[in-house]
């Protein structure tokens, strides 16, 4: 039987009406059930192109003993971050305070009045890969829920606290400090991969904010180190299949360290900033190679990426 996604109009969350999780929409009905029936919530947050919202949704949403685990504890909601990016950004920001980084699916676990105690993003069915599984994250936590509900609301508690002095603005205004900078740079240069370029492992994603950061540290501080890290990356991720060689352009990460295995979704504005860090790249070396990975993009873009009357007035435009 259809749960109650169906009658929802979101392409994304009509693609898990047929699950037997007792899906909710987001809304208050929700939260009364999980109040009624004194539940915690489970919130799941995806999108209809999300190639891990696909493989959580097959692996455990589709897997009837956990649906069950997931019925008897807890009060299931889905949400589209398409249709709710409200919603989306409010539990992004606790996920990415708690854990160090972010991601969809999101699941975030919240008391029957919204606040979150316990979040993460992917979640295989069964403990692997050093990571607890789903199975063992739900039941862990209807446990506490059920012996230790103090410690989880305080929780709770402690953790809208500490967002809202993250998002607390300072009267004074004005533009970080030098230990602001100084501190960014040492995080990412500790993070940096410096055989095959990039941040961290893999999942590996390109972060071209973080490169523009690094350039213009480098051309502040005279720092070396920091522009050889930019021009690492983006070699590298030039040399690798996280660039589409035949097509064009990028895809959004690569599932792997190498840069080798692309996660196969083509988004518009990392075409626009990987383009920008490629130029800039061969405004400081005038190497061609980066210019040509910046030609190449913006010819994808001009191919794939336009509307037919945008790329007419172009042309129209050339010809005046």
């Amino acid at each position: 039987m259809p749960n109650r996604l169906a009658l929802e109009k979101s392409p994304y969350l009509l693609q898990h009406a047929n699950n037997p999780v007792d899906w909710l929409p987001w809304g208050d009905e929700a939260f009364e059930k999980a109040k009624r029936e004194d539940k915690p919530v489970f919130l799941s947050v995806g999108y209809s192109t999300c190639h891990w919202c696909h493989v959580m949704e097959r692996e455990s949403f589709e897997n009837e003993s956990l649906a069950q685990v997931l019925n008897e504890h807890f009060v299931s909601i889905k949400v589209d971050r398409e249709e709710r990016p409200d919603v989306d950004r409010i539990y992004m920001l606790f996920v990415q305070a708690s854990t160090g980084s972010g991601g969809w699916p999101m699941s975030v676990f919240l008391t029957p009045d919204r606040k979150p105690f316990f979040g993460g993003t992917y979640f295989p069915p069964d403990n692997r890969w050093g990571r607890p599984g789903f199975r063992t994250v739900l039941e862990s936590l209807a446990r506490a829920w059920r012996d230790d509900r103090a410690r989880v609301e305080q929780s709770g508690n402690q953790v809208l606290e500490q967002l809202r002095g993250q998002a607390e603005v300072s009267s004074e205004g004005g533009m970080p400090g030098r230990e602001v900078l100084d501190s960014a740079y040492r995080a990412f240069r500790r993070s940096f991969d410096s055989k095959l370029g990039g941040f961290g492992g893999a999942p590996k994603f390109p972060r071209p904010s973080v490169l523009n950061f690094l350039l213009r540290y480098s051309a502040d501080q005279k720092d070396e180190d920091a522009l050889q890290m930019v021009l690492t990356t983006l070699r590298e991720m030039a040399k690798g299949g996280m660039r589409d060689q035949l097509g064009g352009g990028f895809h959004r990460y690569s599932v792997d360290a190498h840069w080798f295995v692309p996660h196969f979704e083509k988004m518009l504005y990392d075409q626009a900033q990987l383009a920008a860090s490629y130029v800039e790249a061969y405004q400081i070396t005038r190497d061609p190679s980066y210019a040509d990975v910046a030609r190449d993009i913006f010819a994808y873009v001009l191919r794939d990426l336009s509307h037919p009357r945008a790329l007419s007035i172009r042309l129209k435009t050339q010809t005046a």
